[in-house]
């Protein structure tokens, strides 16, 4: 299943034209050309202006956190920083929409997180990202998610309103979240008892689906002693 998400630019959105339009983010640089040889080059295609591509290029160098790299190959740079890159270029031309195709598969943790971040400072200059990934905790920092399966859409709505539909949480039914140092040990207790009707791990917590009659604080002093 893949989530397909948007996060909307503040403003309400204008007429979209082709010069407003990148269709996809991701394998997008010239890996036998440094970051300063990419941003010129992607420049030009886009037929920007000498002074206006010198102007674009410095805003994204500093935005992107680029000046470390400008003279190193795309080829040397970790895949987090080759995104950045890439999502520099797909800027050049101040596009109002971007697309981005699972931008943060095959980078590290930390390096997600601030492509993230990245992303969302990017929204306060005006632009909409289409976003399409498998990793739900993404999906849920986006504004409107849809849910794609076998090429049909089966959900779409914002994040909170998909939690509460009956098949995520069925009438009658609890989520909780309960932190406990011994997880493992917790998990296997909890699939035991009756009324759990789903548990899984989430780092140091337990994330159940429990029957509304649950004490809750029974419920995790349960888990706490076992």
């Amino acid at each position: 299943m893949e989530a397909v998400a948007a996060i909307p630019q503040n403003h309400a959105s204008p007429a979209i034209s082709a010069e407003h339009l990148v269709r996809r983010f991701g394998n997008f640089t010239a890996v036998d050309l440094t970051v300063a040889e990419n941003l010129q080059f992607y420049g030009r295609i886009y037929s920007l202006e000498p002074a206006r591509l010198k102007r674009r290029i410095e805003e994204i160098v500093a935005l992107n956190g680029l000046a470390p790299y400008l003279n190193r190959l795309a080829a040397q740079l970790s895949g987090g920083w080759k995104q950045r890159l890439a999502l520099g270029c797909a800027m050049l031309h101040e596009p109002k929409l971007l697309f981005l195709d699972e931008p943060t598969a095959g980078i590290d943790p930390v390096a997600r997180r601030q492509l993230w971040d990245l992303l969302f400072e990017m929204c306060g200059h005006g632009i909409t990202f289409f976003v399409t990934t498998h990793y739900m905790d993404e999906a849920e920092r986006c504004s409107h998610v849809a849910y794609i399966y076998f090429g049909k859409l089966i959900a779409d709505g914002t994040p909170n309103s998909l939690r509460e539909l009956p098949d995520v949480q069925p009438h009658g039914t609890l989520r909780v979240e309960i932190t406990t140092p011994e997880v493992t040990r917790a998990l296997r207790f909890a699939r035991q008892i009756p009324g759990i009707r789903s548990a899984t791990i989430f780092g140091q917590s337990i994330h159940a689906l429990v029957e509304d009659h649950f004490d809750l604080n029974d419920l995790r002093e349960q888990l706490l002693k076992n």
